[in-house]
């Protein structure tokens, strides 16, 4: 090799390794003081787009755990205060069926009553007034809102309140004579359809298209409609009057499929009335007209056969001598939400189409007429909020399951991200300590190198 002072190769070379090693035991000591693998783009292009696009779904999954505990924060807030709904809704149906005994006076009632109106009140209030984070939640101003609980776009659950207030819940009926059922007819057996056909039931629950036969009795239709499952109730049931039982009343009362020989009630009204409620049909005995007020449920009709003329008042007019008079019952279709009914058999059966709501704003217990009707609306207003209750406690165990499985996909994610970004300090601790040691050997030869050109002085 030629001696030369201008040119020093071997120190070029030896600034060019120090220079190497110094760029990575910088590069290392970065690495161990932010703990990070890749701190810029250049450490690992692909490995950044990666990473950043793993710390995009952790980031976003905690915050859709946060958001699926405010969707459990707002359900338990409703339900408690539908749980408060119905011990009100439960102590307003003590009442309705103690002021429907007949050991109460009109004041007994009276005094029943202005508790059953405080409660209606107390019932709206807790409606208008229970709110999270300044949302009303049971006045029907909610709605449907759906809860982000994924870390993408529109991974939701929804959760819909309802109106809880007096004045929306109850019994939401349809109820009525129909061209068939329901009708005074002097028919030999008691009515049904007309011909082969159907009734469409749009209920809370879904659809149903009920095919029905010619000569389905009230009865065989409420079976069906109750069958069907929309979430809508049928009872056939028919009321009556009967009243001038003489001693010449020799014809036979037909409920449902129970017979009565009136001759051996001839002169002794009360006495039919007494075997009637033993029978199971609600019948009312009035000592003042000597009359019979009769309702029965699940039956297809009520009718009075033979006799002679005169025999007695059926369904306020008089039986003539040997005629059969009969009452088809109707049917009532009760649910805790609005429905509809279709079908070409509708019109036969019920007068209406759409439901009309009883409300628990309405219920009057001051006479005992009023305190049996107000039983059924209560009822359908607490199985109207068991059934919002029964879809609030379903929607906390999906979304404490989401949580749980957010989680669980989180850690995953973290970790995964973590073996792309993170450093691995035992082997970058080693890396830097190579560095090290090649930095200072670089530096001892850079200084050996710089001493070769002094060679050239010992030749001159």
């Amino acid at each position: 090799m030629a001696i030369t002072v201008n040119t020093n190769v071997t120190s070029m070379t030896a600034q060019r390794n120090l220079n190497a090693s110094s760029a990575n035991m910088q590069q290392s000591m970065e690495r161990l003081s932010s703990g990070l693998r890749i701190n810029s783009a250049k450490d690992d292009a692909a490995g950044l787009q990666i990473s950043n696009r793993l710390t995009s779904q952790v980031r976003g999954l905690d915050v859709a755990m946060r958001n699926a505990n405010d969707g459990i924060s707002i359900a338990q807030t409703a339900e408690g205060a539908m749980q408060e709904s119905t011990n009100i809704l439960q102590r307003m149906r003590d009442l309705s069926l103690q002021s429907a005994n007949g050991s109460n006076s009109a004041d007994d009632r009276a005094a029943m009553q202005k508790e059953i109106t405080a409660l209606q009140t107390e019932l709206t209030r807790i409606a208008e007034t229970t709110s999270f984070g300044g949302q009303n939640l049971l006045n029907g101003s909610y709605g449907s809102q759906n809860f982000q609980v994924g870390a993408n776009a529109n991974e939701t659950i929804g959760i819909t309140l309802g109106d809880v207030s007096a004045n929306a819940i109850g019994a939401n009926t349809i109820s009525g004579a129909g061209t068939v059922f329901g009708t005074a007819t002097t028919a030999g057996a008691f009515a049904g359809v007309s011909a082969n056909g159907n009734l469409i039931v749009n209920g809370s629950n879904g659809k149903a298209d009920i095919a029905l036969t010619a000569g389905d009795t009230a009865t065989v239709v409420a079976d069906a409609i109750n069958a069907a499952g929309t979430g809508v109730k049928a009872e056939a049931s028919v009321s009556t009057t009967i009243a001038n039982l003489t001693a010449d009343s020799d014809a036979t009362l037909t409920v449902g499929t129970d017979t009565f020989d009136l001759a051996n009630y001839a002169g002794s009204t009360k006495f039919l009335a007494e075997d009637l409620a033993k029978a199971g049909y609600d019948a009312v005995y009035d000592s003042a007209t000597d009359s019979i007020s009769l309702t029965a449920n699940n039956v297809d009709g009520v009718g009075v056969s033979g006799g002679t003329a005169g025999s007695v008042d059926f369904n306020g007019a008089n039986v003539a001598a040997g005629a059969d008079s009969e009452v088809n019952a109707s049917i009532t279709l009760t649910s805790a939400e609005s429905f509809t009914l279709g079908g070409t058999l509708q019109g036969e059966i019920t007068s209406g189409a759409t439901s009309n709501l009883d409300d628990v704003a309405s219920i009057d217990i001051s006479s005992a007429a009023g305190a049996q009707n107000a039983i059924a609306v209560i009822d359908a207003a607490i199985g109207g909020i068991d059934s919002q209750r029964a879809d609030l406690g379903a929607v906390q165990n999906r979304l404490s399951h989401t949580i749980n499985n957010l989680g669980n996909i989180q850690t995953n994610v973290a970790d995964a991200r973590g073996r792309i970004q993170d450093v691995d300090f035992a082997k970058e601790t080693a890396e830097m300590t190579k560095q090290q040691v090649l930095q200072q050997s670089g530096s001892a030869m850079l200084a050996q190198a710089n001493q070769i050109p002094q060679l050239a002085l010992s030749l001159l």
